[in-house]
């Protein structure tokens, strides 16, 4: 069974939404699953701000105090909590997702875009790794298993793999998917949004059949 997921690793339902959907596959030892992410970018205008705190951007983006800026996250944070994630707003560092993106295409050349994903996410919702650097994006790419140069290299022409990228979002129009995460499974059935784990087991139990 193919799935195939929309995601901006800048979106914390789709760090949930991938727990979710991993404990949902679990219940299918015997099955076959193969994983495609699918980039998607949820602000492509946002513009790289090394050092400022994802509490302090939305407190300015919407003219609000950082206090009433923690409590609107703090949701979000029990929820990740209940899949076994540990959110740190406050030291995830605003940036555009975009060379990310690149990178993960690079990964999934090599059968890596899962780990790409997972390494992406925890660096910037749990370790407040700042993605607007270059050296630190060659060290998660490294970490995921991919040649230190040619994470150089994308990070250097801002051409390779946009074409990729594009053409990921572009699908997701064309498609009408409205937000991430958006989860479709052999191209029948699609789950939106970060779901309880019973909905992704029912909707493989759909595709099965």
């Amino acid at each position: 069974m193919k799935i195939e997921i929309w995601s901006d690793i800048m979106c914390p339902f789709c760090y949930i939404g991938k727990r979710q959907l991993e404990t949902a596959l679990a219940e299918f030892p015997d099955g076959e699953f193969e994983i495609e992410w699918k980039s998607f970018q949820l602000d492509p205008t946002i513009t790289p701000q090394s050092g400022k705190d994802v509490y302090t951007f939305l407190a300015e983006r919407k003219g609000i105090s950082i206090e009433q800026s923690i409590e609107m996250h703090k949701g979000v944070v029990e929820r990740a909590k209940s899949v076994g994630l540990d959110y740190h707003f406050d030291k995830a560092i605003i940036s555009n997702s975009l060379t990310a993106h690149r990178i993960i295409h690079l990964a999934k050349t090599k059968n890596l875009g899962d780990e790409m994903e997972e390494i992406f996410f925890k660096a910037y919702f749990t370790d407040g790794k700042d993605l607007n650097d270059a050296q630190t994006l060659v060290e998660l790419g490294s970490k995921a298993g991919l040649d230190s140069k040619e994470v150089q290299e994308i990070i250097e022409n801002e051409n390779l793999y946009l074409n990729d990228v594009k053409s990921d979002i572009r699908e997701a129009q064309e498609i009408g998917v409205q937000g991430v995460p958006f989860f479709v499974f052999d191209r029948k059935y699609a789950v939106s949004g970060a779901q309880p784990v019973e909905a992704f087991v029912n909707t493989i139990r759909e595709v099965q059949k």
